[in-house]
């Protein structure tokens, strides 16, 4: 057997051990936040669904979203409350920020990623490609 020939085997291997998943070609689309203002608070009507979608806890979401608002809230339910009038364009901004920085893989830019983390620091691990990459704490 030439070299030509088992490379060929050694990379029908390694394909053969990928996920399924990697191969699928799906369109992520970001969800958009449903925001109602009621008198001085802005309620996230969608905010529980938001986090199945992102596959992330809405505890690590809000917290980002009230850091980045400067403001203070809680989730409640299914939404979430925040203090403070804020329009959904800005609330969906945050959310676009938060899903570059802790949802999509920073190699294969894929939303398959899950926080894990190894000796106190907090890591985004890619399930497609398997990178992992540091990230900057809440």
């Amino acid at each position: 057997m030439n070299i030509d020939e088992e490379y060929e085997k050694l990379l029908d291997k390694t394909y053969d051990q990928l996920p399924d998943e990697i191969f699928e070609v799906k369109r992520f689309k970001i969800p958009k936040a449903y925001s109602v203002i009621q008198g001085n608070r802005t309620l996230i009507k969608n905010f529980n669904e938001i986090s199945t979608r992102l596959n992330r806890k809405p505890e690590h979401i809000l917290k980002f979203l009230l850091r980045e608002l400067g403001t203070s809230g809680n989730n409640e339910g299914n939404r979430a409350i925040l203090q403070g009038k804020f329009t959904h364009y800005v609330i969906n901004d945050r959310l676009k920020e938060y899903v570059d920085r802790f949802v999509m893989c920073h190699e294969c830019n894929r939303p398959d990623t899950k926080i894990i983390r190894e000796e106190r620091i907090d890591m985004l691990k890619c399930m497609a490609c398997g990178a992992k990459a540091p990230l900057k704490s809440l």
